[in-house]
């Protein structure tokens, strides 16, 4: 199992208010929205432990090489047992809890599940399981998958736009340097996308607080990305009672996720 230590920095939860757009009201004491734990516990490692995405390179550090290239943050889902508190110290345990390998239609797939336990004053405040998959770089003059589409009749919609700068800024601030977020020429050519990948988190984060604000205080919340966003695309966020989910601008489904209170 891993460890690592962290401060709850409330100056750091003001910063990621703003990229939302939202009132920057976080002071030390103040408990955390869900998920912002994503802003701590950084995996600051040299630069010659990088692989060529940007990523910590697999097999030296607790994920394992499982000999595919490109990498995806496919879903995850959360419990949350206590709030977060900003201002004081907390510590992530994080540990590998399954790995899969199985062959798809674009070819072989690899699949990784992470647990990770945020403790805080002696509780566990958040359980987290974080999916993650490994598959080849994709071929040129191959068939793109059918995309699902996005169901209509939600009872909440909100638009969504995104840009380089807000990419930029939220990579910087959660320390992710997924080259797909902000450099287009390497999301275009290695990888294939037709420009900038918004992050499955920031969408999740979106919805998280989308649900919070309409039904209270979560007790669990699921996630699963089913198409990329692009960041020059206006996504909508809609909800259904419980169940939360992303559309494109030409009705596909970005993301599915369900909340619980």
């Amino acid at each position: 199992m891993d460890r690592q230590g962290d401060v709850i920095d409330p100056a750091r939860a003001a910063a990621m208010l703003a990229i939302l757009g939202r009132a920057q009201d976080i002071e030390a004491g103040a408990q955390m929205p869900p998920f912002f734990h994503q802003l701590y516990f950084w995996d600051a490692r040299p630069t010659q432990e990088l692989g060529r995405d940007g990523h910590p390179r697999t097999g030296i550090g607790l994920i394992p090489d499982m000999g595919l290239p490109r990498r995806m943050w496919a879903g995850g889902r959360l419990r949350f047992h206590a709030p977060l508190v900003s201002g004081v110290a907390a510590e992530k345990r994080s540990a590998v809890e399954t790995t899969n390998r199985k062959s798809g239609r674009s070819g072989p797939l690899a699949f990784v599940t992470l647990r990770h336990e945020i403790w805080q004053a002696g509780a566990l405040c958040v359980t987290e399981w974080q999916d993650l998959v490994y598959r080849q770089d994709p071929e040129k003059g191959q068939p793109r998958p059918a995309l699902p589409n996005a169901p209509m009749g939600e009872e909440q919609a909100t638009d969504v736009t995104f840009d380089t700068t807000m990419l930029f800024r939220y990579s910087a601030l959660t320390f992710n340097g997924h080259r797909i977020h902000y450099d287009e020429r390497y999301a275009r050519e290695v990888e294939g996308y037709d420009g900038l990948v918004v992050h499955g988190p920031l969408l999740a984060q979106l919805l998280m607080l989308m649900a919070q604000d309409a039904l209270g205080p979560l007790r669990g919340f699921s996630f699963r990305a089913t198409a990329p966003l692009l960041h020059h695309e206006t996504a909508t966020l809609c909800r259904k009672g419980h169940a939360l989910w992303v559309r494109g601008p030409d009705g596909r489904q970005c993301m599915q996720a369900e909340a619980e209170v």
